[in-house]
């Protein structure tokens, strides 16, 4: 009976003209907050770059409206530095900074480093236009306390942390974007051995060829880290 008198009403408010309330479904997207905004951002990020955020498609892959994210966060260069900061975050272990290995400290924080902006390459274009957020500033003062502790002095400090930023951004940056295939690096050695009177250094390194990435980064930073040493 009850039903009865329920869908009669309804057919009643229809006919005097009354609208009926739609009725909610309730929402199957997770609510949103800073921290999913954040981790869309970078998912958006990864997948079509820094030109391809803007707060539109954001909202859209977070299934609300535009105006809803600014209750989180205040625009989109303030999503950048959130999604930039988000993915240089380090979690050193508790003997970071305090064991005796200052080296192998150094290493496995720009190693980590280099490997978490080539996992997001947006990020290495993307950090020298940003205000440097917590988690960057973290890595610095590590860095500074790691080489302070190995006996680089003060006057000398600034020059080693920027000297080291530089080879991790510009070894990232040449990773991210120096990708020929085989069939090219072979091509291009075989011009190159063309020319070897003009280049013979070059040629007989076979430089082109080189795709060892990984070992490059590591040794060039043993030179370096050479320079930083305690004489």
């Amino acid at each position: 009976m009850a039903a009865k008198r329920s869908d009669a009403r309804s057919k009643g408010a229809q006919r005097i003209g009354v609208p009926l309330q739609p009725v909610q479904e309730a929402s199957s997207e997770p609510p949103l907050s800073r921290e999913r905004i954040v981790a869309i951002a970078v998912e958006l990020l990864d997948a079509q770059g820094i030109n391809g955020l803007t707060m539109r498609r954001l909202a859209d892959r977070l299934g609300s409206g535009v105006m809803s994210l600014y209750w989180h966060v205040d625009n989109k260069e303030d999503v950048f530095d959130l999604a930039l900061d988000s993915v240089l975050e380090y979690r050193a272990s508790p003997e970071t900074g305090e064991s005796p290995d200052w080296r192998g400290d150094v290493v496995h924080m720009l190693e980590n480093w280099r490997a978490r902006m080539l996992r997001h390459p947006w990020s290495a274009s993307l950090l020298p236009r940003r205000a440097l957020g917590p988690n960057i500033l973290s890595r610095l003062e590590m860095l500074s306390k790691t080489l302070s502790r190995a006996g680089v002095a003060d006057a000398d400090l600034n020059a080693a942390i920027w000297s080291l930023w530089n080879y991790v951004m510009g070894a990232t940056l040449t990773r991210a974007s120096f990708d020929l295939s085989e069939e090219d690096r072979a091509a291009a050695q075989q011009r190159l051995t063309h020319l070897s009177e003009h280049y013979p250094t070059i040629e007989r390194s076979r430089l082109l060829l080189d795709n060892d990435w990984d070992g490059t980064f590591r040794k060039g930073l043993d030179f370096l880290l050479d320079g930083l040493s305690p004489r």
